[in-house]
């Protein structure tokens, strides 16, 4: 795909979503980081209906620590996965404690020296808490990315890195968001909805393999 058609399917996505932003719920940093290890292998409505409940009640590092790992899962019980992510959350917050006076680190190194935080959280978090313009690769951008051909690659890693590459300046912050929304509602996995696809006169994907 040429620099040119790139853009312009940068500038439809902006112009479709002039400021997107993650479907998670948050307020601080902290709130963000925490949703977003919450999220691994979950779906964030899911995740929003555990953190209504848990983040009036704690939504620190020393309020959520305070809690114990027994007493965080009777929040994030509907979860997938709630045991492992209750124990690496305390964890995480003793920390945060103990190494960033409670604050979250905005570099990238600190942060995925947490416990479970991995590279795509760190971007996450960098992203959407601190405006640094890192790409989060999840499953619906690894997806776009290989079936538009706008970056693809053979794995998460080789897409972030061509997506840093291609994308312009102007749209790097956003393009993390806009592509997962994109997956999300329109380029979803099983049948594409290229008939309501604001980029499929541009799209790479073989007509002969899109829905009718």
């Amino acid at each position: 795909m040429n620099r040119e058609k790139r853009t312009e399917i940068f500038r439809r996505l902006r112009e479709q979503r002039p400021r997107p932003t993650t479907e998670l719920y948050f307020t601080t940093p902290f709130e963000l980081l925490v949703a977003v290890v919450l999220s691994a292998q979950a779906t964030d409505v899911g995740v929003n209906k555990a953190t209504a409940k848990l983040f009036p009640v704690a939504n620190t590092p020393h309020a959520i620590r305070a809690l114990g790992v027994e007493g965080l899962k009777t929040y994030i019980k509907t979860i997938g996965l709630f045991n492992s992510k209750a124990a690496n959350i305390i964890k995480l917050c003793d920390q945060l404690i103990e190494q960033h006076d409670g604050e979250v680190p905005r570099s990238r190194a600190a942060l995925e020296a947490l416990p479970g935080v991995g590279r795509k959280t760190a971007n996450v978090v960098l992203n959407t808490a601190f405006g640094e313009p890192t790409i989060a690769v999840d499953t619906h951008i690894f997806r776009v990315s290989n079936r538009t051909r706008i970056a693809p690659g053979k794995n998460v890693v080789e897409v972030e890195q061509r997506l840093m590459r291609t994308v312009p300046e102007e749209f790097k912050r956003d393009c993390h968001h806009w592509l997962i929304l994109h997956g999300r509602y329109t380029c979803v996995a099983r049948k594409p909805k290229c008939g309501e696809c604001i980029i499929a006169d541009l799209c790479e994907f073989p007509i002969t393999k899109r829905p009718s």
